[in-house]
């Protein structure tokens, strides 16, 4: 029996990413470089390309740990 594996990377890729700033499709996703920490979340580092626009954006997120 063979199971798909996914990461929280893939997973948030292609998914619509909508701020007060900034609305559109997350094309990529790392876990953050810089030493972010918030309670209970990992933060990652997105790149958002823009709904109207041309230029891709980054942001940075938190995705909540179920641990």
């Amino acid at each position: 029996m063979s199971a798909n594996i996914y990461t929280t990377e893939s997973l948030l890729i292609g998914k619509a990413y909508r701020s007060r700033t900034l609305e559109g499709i997350i094309q990529d996703a790392e876990i953050h470089p810089a030493p972010i920490w918030y309670d209970g979340a990992t933060a990652y580092l997105v790149r958002v390309r823009p709904t109207h626009g041309f230029r891709d954006q980054y942001r940075t997120i938190a995705v909540k740990d179920n641990n």
